[in-house]
């Protein structure tokens, strides 16, 4: 075998390519360019495969990391979301620390190179795990990176937490676009935290040589969520908050300084290092946040009980209202919670003003108020899906709240605790729903909101853990939208944006090293694809058991190793 190279694996979490090309191609991040060009560019397109239904694309940030990380896709692994539902009882979890993958059955990739040293420091939604020689830490920081704080060895994280401190935005970046104080909070804090993690990588990279240097920039997932409004011009807060005139682009200038941090560690490589940057997915304008934690469960609620309302209803042969640009509550639950339907004029100004001590109702409907839910210890408390779950028993589908593509869960006898649909109406009543679905517009534009509804088991009864919680899947089409009009349940909103910025199925690789010539990696592949890549450059083979292939194209260039 061929003598290998060190390798710069460096991940920068869901920086999307369509930002990333252009500002590349004018000179404001010269590092990734010169990389790019000194070696080879390619975009990543991220898909997957349901019992019914394969090559559906995906953009769900957990399960892109683990995809990266053990070379499968989500059926395989079992990991589809950080989200798990319980039949039995109607009951949701979504574990900040340990939601993430455990790697019991599917080991991250790196463990197969068992004659290698290896650094894997603050991979998103990794795990430390016996058996590498080297360093791994996970947990340092990370935008909710669903990882225990922790190191191998066990010193080394308890060491740079008492020589650095902690990080300042790890957990803490929670988007509220429309405060400015927040605003100065992200922007400083994501500037140290980029400042700190230098001097972090400095110390790591002296306790080499190593054969893979792995590490994550969390910074610009925190950038993409919380700052994109201010940077992209389509973005539908853009005119209400353009702050290009008084700090420029803050988005870009976060962008600037992980470019530099990206230069300095690369000039401390050996020479002959390949160096790979990649993005496992992207980040645009956010529709998810509303359409997968918000609206499909209104939808849903109104589908199930014809004529009644949960959320304020419009008039769909009037124009909707404005954009909501000026928030009267300090979080988004609460924002969306003063918009429940309440027909009870003296009630409705007592949801919009009174102190939150005071707003821990429900509504006469059933439906729970974030603060009564965070009183009850419900994790995910702050997504408005949530409202619903008192009476999902009594629902025929309800929504399971999702980060990215809406989840539809059928209330099946025999399987759920208090199931009311037949087996035999399954299948009818996934058509109806699909149907109805389809026919969701958004209120602006009339544009259609659905892309595709995926049903996710052949079998309704199987219960596997290798499947995702819900039986519809929804892949959303790429429309930023805050008023939802349906022929069959009516319209939903104007309702408040939450982050700015969500996730895309794009993503991109670069890689320079020896060998490595203009286009000679395959293009469009996967995420799934980057870790086999990285393995390929080390001359470890890939198990039989990995879904991803290397993206190396030797029969284009061809790689001297």
């Amino acid at each position: 075998m061929s003598k290998s190279h060190p390798i710069i694996a460096i991940g920068l979490d869901a920086a999307d390519p369509n930002l990333i090309e252009p500002w590349m191609e004018s000179g404001d991040l010269p590092n990734l360019r010169s990389i790019s060009e000194q070696g080879t560019y390619s975009r990543l397109k991220n898909k997957v495969n349901y019992q019914t239904s394969s090559e559906v694309i995906f953009s769900s940030t957990e399960p892109c990391w683990t995809m990266f990380l053990t070379g499968c896709l989500p059926d395989k692994t079992g990991f589809w979301d950080t989200i798990t539902y319980d039949p039995e009882t109607y009951e949701v979890r979504c574990d900040p620390i340990y939601g993430g993958y455990d790697y019991d059955e599917y080991l991250p990739f790196y463990t197969l190179a068992k004659d290698k040293r290896i650094l894997a420091f603050d991979v998103p939604v990794s795990r430390v795990v016996p058996g590498v020689d080297g360093i791994q830490i996970t947990g340092w920081g990370g935008h909710h990176p669903f990882v225990p704080s922790e190191s191998i060895p066990h010193t080394v994280l308890p060491d740079i937490l008492s020589k650095y401190g902690e990080n300042p935005v790890y957990r803490k970046d929670n988007g509220y676009w429309w405060s400015d104080k927040y605003f100065n909070w992200v922007c400083e804090s994501v500037k140290q935290s980029v400042d700190t993690r230098v001097k972090i990588f400095d110390d790591l990279m002296a306790k080499g040589p190593w054969d893979l240097f792995l590490t994550a920039f969390g910074e610009t997932h925190t950038l993409g969520h919380d700052l994109l409004y201010t940077s992209d011009p389509k973005h539908p807060l853009f005119p209400y908050h353009n702050k290009m005139k008084t700090v420029g682009d803050p988005m870009l200038n976060g962008f600037k300084q992980v470019d530099a941090a990206v230069g300095q560690l690369i000039a401390k490589a050996p020479e002959d290092a390949y160096v790979a940057i990649f993005a496992l997915h992207g980040m645009d304008v956010n529709h998810t946040d509303l359409l997968s934690m918000m609206f499909i469960g209104e939808v849903m609620y109104r589908f199930n009980f014809p004529g009644k309302v949960g959320l304020t209803s419009g008039d769909m042969s009037k124009a909707p209202g404005s954009i909501i640009h000026r928030n009267i509550r300090n979080g988004w639950p609460g924002e969306v919670w003063r918009q429940m339907y309440e027909p009870n004029p003296l009630k409705r100004l007592w949801n919009t003003w009174a102190p939150k001590r005071f707003l821990d109702d429900g509504t006469d409907a059933g439906l729970l108020s974030p603060y009564r839910l965070e009183k009850d210890g419900e994790e995910l408390s702050w997504m408005p899906a949530m409202a619903y779950s008192p009476i999902w028993p009594k629902m025929k589908a309800f929504a399971i709240p999702g980060f990215a593509d809406a989840h539809v869960r059928i209330n099946l006898k025999g399987r759920e605790r208090d199931g009311i649909v037949e087996l035999e109406e399954y299948d009818a009543l996934c058509t109806e729903i699909t149907a109805m679905l389809y026919r969701l517009r958004d209120g602006r534009t009339q544009k259609p909101l659905v892309k595709e509804v995926v049903r996710t088991r052949l079998d309704p009864m199987d219960d596997s853990e290798k499947l995702p919680e819900s039986d519809l899947l929804v892949v959303w089409h790429d429309i930023f939208t805050d008023v939802v009009d349906s022929p069959d349940v009516g319209r939903i909103g104007p309702i408040t944006y939450n982050r700015s910025g969500g996730h895309r199925d794009r993503g991109f690789f670069m890689l320079k090293g020896p060998g490595i010539g203009f286009n000679s990696i395959v293009q469009d592949g996967r995420c799934v694809d980057v870790g086999a890549t990285i393995l390929d450059l080390m001359n470890v083979e890939a198990p039989a058991y990995f879904d991803g292939q290397s993206l190396l194209n030797k029969t284009v260039a061809g790689v001297a190793r």
